[in-house]
């Protein structure tokens, strides 16, 4: 089986990692497929997040990195996808990805979405926490990949220079 697992990866976390790890040994094939959305402003640009998700996950075979704009459900049909993979940390995540299932399902009928929770000592993990860490100068080595980690702390040192 071929799976689709949509984000915006700004950045990459441990949480997306355990995820991807999971699932190609569930489903053998999993396409890491990053939202690029103009509305938002990331710290990383696409291109940045694909090498960065490449770098990580180049001890797995059945993963391949993409990059698409627009409709989960369009980029899940042209890349050939059986199923939609999400993954959830909290009650609060399930609310909002039931919802986005049932749109999808609308749009494509025959796409399914499978829901993975995370490992309990990667559910406090979140790309906005790991960002709000890292600019703050606290460690973020135990939520991230190391190349993540340098990429960071390169990006927020660069941004605070210390005087």
């Amino acid at each position: 089986m071929r799976a689709l697992y949509p984000g915006s990866f700004d950045p990459l976390t441990n949480g997306h990692m355990d995820l991807i790890e999971r699932a190609v040994s569930l489903f053998g094939e999993v396409v890491v497929a990053v939202l690029s959305n103009p509305s938002k402003r990331p710290a990383f640009s696409v291109d940045e997040r694909i090498e960065q998700i490449r770098t990580a996950t180049c001890h797995l075979s059945g993963v391949e990195v993409i990059s698409f704009d627009g409709l989960t459900v369009n980029c899940a049909v042209t890349h050939r996808a059986d199923l939609i993979l999400r993954g959830l940390r909290a009650m609060s995540d399930f609310e909002y990805e039931l919802q986005i299932a049932h749109t999808n399902r609308s749009l494509a009928d025959d796409l399914e979405t499978v829901f993975m929770a995370t490992t309990a000592r990667h559910s406090f993990l979140s790309s906005s926490v790991v960002k709000e860490v890292a600019r703050f100068g606290g460690s973020i080595d135990h939520m991230v990949p190391p190349e993540v980690a340098k990429d960071l702390n390169r990006l927020f040192n660069s941004a605070f220079p210390s005087s």
